[in-house]
């Protein structure tokens, strides 16, 4: 499968209220590059609120939402994706550091303009590259810049990998079936680099794999759903595009049925397929996970 630009996906990070002409100076070299720049989505400031840039668009809303709302733009960033931060000096700023602790939090990947002064966190010193030398790099190597740690760092980065990357992820996939025109549904993600793969939710504290599993198709495609047989429990496939080094990513994929095919996806899919299993892996790009299961779903 050939590289996409489009399949880079940013989240651009900054001090709105300094550094925003430079923050939109960034979009312009992504998104000419032809990168897909999910945040910020307005481009334009339309009032101050104690110091808190307003966009256009976001007018009467509490600052929480606004930041909450542009905080869930990091889980749509997929395995190309990454955040950017536009710290001229180094400054970050309050807000946008809370960005930078959440974006870690979850393992997002972060570059910055310049050496962040005002911030502790550990990043790699590749991590600080402009935003036309990491457009070149990405164009150059089809990828993201590997991180580098030096020896004299390499404590510090183990203790921080683990503060911030869990040792192990449980996720429960969803085989979801029709039976009136026998067909499963698949999506097209950017999480798996444009292929088709089924609906899947990560298993949240104090939740049931099942809670987990009834409560992702709904929240991503709306569907009532009935969980049927276990299919198989693995771990992710390496090298199938979202697998994170020093992560257990465990699936537990089920059959679920369906009485409806009125499919509304959220913003966690671009498309989405009903079609035959024989049908899905003939024809069907399928991510290798999504591939593993539906084989075993005879």
């Amino acid at each position: 499968m050939g590289f996409n630009p489009s399949d880079i996906r940013i989240v651009v990070h900054g001090s709105f209220r300094q550094h925003f002409d430079q923050i939109l100076e960034t979009i312009e070299v992504f998104e000419s590059a032809g990168f897909t720049v999910l945040a910020p989505e307005a481009r334009e400031i339309i009032s101050m609120t104690d110091g808190f840039a307003v966009l256009d668009g976001e007018r009467d809303m509490d600052p929480r939402h606004i930041e909450a709302r542009y905080l869930q733009h990091l889980k749509r960033l997929g395995g190309l994706g990454f955040s950017y931060f536009v710290d001229p000096r180094g400054y970050i700023g309050r807000t946008t550091s809370f960005e930078l602790g959440i974006a870690q939090l979850i393992g997002v990947r972060c570059f910055f303009l310049e050496h962040p002064a005002d911030h502790p966190a550990f990043y790699s010193h590749e991590s600080v590259m402009g935003p036309h030398a990491l457009r070149d790099y990405i164009f150059e190597h089809e990828s993201l810049p590997a991180p580098n740690i030096q020896p004299n760092e390499r404590f510090i980065h183990a203790l921080w990998q683990r503060l911030v990357v869990p040792g192990s992820v449980v996720a429960g996939g969803a085989i979801i079936h029709h039976g009136p025109s026998d067909e499963y549904l698949f999506v097209k993600t950017h999480k798996w680099g444009g292929r088709y793969s089924i609906v899947g939710e990560k298993v949240q504290r104090g939740e049931r794999l099942d809670e987990a599993i009834l409560r992702g198709i709904k929240e991503e495609t709306g569907l009532q759903a009935k969980l049927g047989r276990h299919i198989v429990t693995f771990d992710q496939i390496k090298q199938s595009g979202f697998h994170k080094a020093g992560v257990n990513h465990i699936f537990a994929d089920y059959i679920v049925e369906v009485n409806s095919q009125r499919v509304v996806l959220d913003d966690e899919a671009e498309d989405y397929v009903w079609a035959r299993r024989e049908d899905a892996l003939s024809s069907l790009d399928l991510e290798p996970n999504a591939k593993h299961t539906l084989l075993l779903a005879e």
